[in-house]
């Protein structure tokens, strides 16, 4: 393939990370970069096991010199999130990410990147492929299904593993050492509904332009949910109309991603004054948004009638799920006055026939405040109808006070950039508690390059901070 990427060094971890955006690898569908992957590690005579969650471990001995070191551990995981803007053609299951070159940043048109996580991904290919001279034994280890929920990493068999020192390398920001995380869960809200013919106009809602972002990174930006916007439009539509019926309601496309576009169809006897009001209300929101949503707009747009319709009784408990439940930050740690300590996020709703389904993203380090996001959420599907499941459970990272690990990789930043890095915790999902939960012991990390508005299409690779990356890693390894 043509490699666009030029004059950076190493140049392996950019060609291996061109050739990885050039395979399709959403979540629950990391076959076809898991083939990629034993094929390289064939190629290369190294040892490999892949297992059947597309979960693939590379193992590459030491060096002569360093044989009598401890092994070394580096971890990062295969799946993408698969967002794309309004416009964009793309079919995630089929096609490539069409690359291009902002400055020093690498992007995708009107996609999400994946450099969450294929940045690691190529970094450890690069370390596979020899680009070090000397090293201890390196274990390569590439989870799936990390942005769904940690299920590739809940379910590998880590009697495979011996090293416990471990580097993730799913974090975004050169210069922080992350060093905990917080705990999570899945769980989503379902609502059988009981359908009539169609009675009225029928309009097409949607809540556009939103910056949207990663539902535990930017979950304290201020950048406004549209599923949750959506709510408040269709609450003063109801309020509004005599009888109000809902006839589809979508938005969002990961849980674990803020959503910036949401779309309902509905049912009024007045589309032209409902119009009118749903515009008026945008006004009042738009007034109200942060800078990164300025590109915030709503439409009303008349459609032809569709069949059948949702009974007053069900919309008004699907627009109570909307307008009602809690959405953002719900409350901040008390240690660290910067980051969010428990946080919900509604990040799809789907309307498949007569059902709708809510799917939310609950985060906190406390198990405890977990069980409560469960118990919330289940009392509200008690008085709107709806079944609920919760699922995907992974626990937080806990900070350790003593992490020999952690201090040589403070001492290569230093020595490789002249800096301090900062040490930090962090409210976004790792990896690291689940396998640290795994192997007793475990010295880990998480460390990575410069990425930023990752889960958006916004996302961006600083590519400069790649190769001091790289050089960081490389003092590391000489420091061992």
């Amino acid at each position: 393939m043509k490699y666009l990427i030029q004059n950076r060094k190493p140049a392996s971890i950019f060609r291996f990370f061109e050739e990885i955006c050039a395979i399709p690898h959403p979540s629950y569908h990391e076959e076809k970069i898991a083939d990629y992957l034993c094929a390289f590690a064939a190629d290369h005579g190294l040892e490999y096991y892949r297992d059947n969650l597309h979960n693939v471990l590379i193992k590459k001995p030491a060096t002569p010199d360093r044989e009598g070191d401890a092994p070394l551990m580096f971890q990062g995981h295969t799946d993408m999130v698969c967002v794309k803007t309004a416009d964009s053609t793309i079919d995630f299951m089929k096609d490539g990410l069409a690359l291009y070159l902002d400055g020093d940043f690498l992007r995708a048109k009107g996609t999400t990147l994946g450099a969450d996580d294929g940045i690691a991904v190529a970094t450890m290919l690069a370390l596979l492929d020899g680009e070090l001279s000397s090293h201890p034994a390196l274990e390569c280890l590439f989870t799936s299904a990390e942005e769904v929920g940690l299920d590739g990493a809940e379910g590998f068999d880590y009697s495979k593993i011996t090293a416990r020192k471990m580097i993730n390398m799913d974090s975004e920001d050169l210069g922080i050492v992350t060093a905990g995380c917080a705990g999570g869960l899945r769980s989503t809200l379902t609502k059988k509904c009981e359908s009539s013919p169609v009675k009225g106009e029928c309009l097409k809602v949607s809540v556009q332009g939103l910056f949207g972002g990663h539902s535990g990174v930017d979950i304290c930006s201020g950048r406004a949910n549209a599923n949750k916007l959506m709510g408040r439009l269709l609450a003063k539509w109801q309020k509004a109309e005599d009888e109000a019926h809902l006839i589809s309601l979508n938005g969002g496309s990961k849980d674990n991603a803020i959503p910036s576009i949401c779309e309902a169809v509905i049912a009024t006897a007045d589309a032209r004054k409902t119009t009118a009001l749903i515009q008026q209300t945008a006004t009042e929101i738009a007034a109200e948004l942060a800078k990164d949503d300025q590109g915030f707009f709503v439409t009303a747009t008349p459609l032809s009638a569709p069949e059948m319709m949702f009974s007053a009784i069900d919309t008004a408990q699907l627009i109570a799920i909307l307008a009602t439940v809690d959405n953002g930050v719900k409350e901040m740690n008390y240690n660290i006055k910067s980051l969010p300590e428990w946080s919900r996020n509604l990040g799809v709703i789907t309307t498949t026939g007569d059902a709708v389904e809510f799917v939310f993203s609950s985060r906190s380090a406390i198990e405890s405040r977990l069980d409560a996001s469960i118990d919330e959420l289940d009392s509200l599907a008690r008085i709107t109808g709806c079944v609920t499941k919760h699922y995907s459970r992974y626990p937080g990272w806990d900070y350790a006070p003593v992490s020999p690990l952690r201090d040589l990789y403070l001492r290569a930043y230093r020595e490789t950039t002249g800096k301090d890095a900062i040490v930090d915790v962090i409210h976004a999902g790792l990896e690291c508690g689940i396998i640290a939960s795994k192997l007793p012991g475990l010295d880990v990390i998480s460390v990575g390059p410069d990425m930023r508005n990752v889960h958006t299409p916004d996302e961006r690779l600083n590519l400069a901070s790649v190769e001091v990356f790289w050089k960081i890693i490389e003092k590391l390894i000489e420091l061992m």
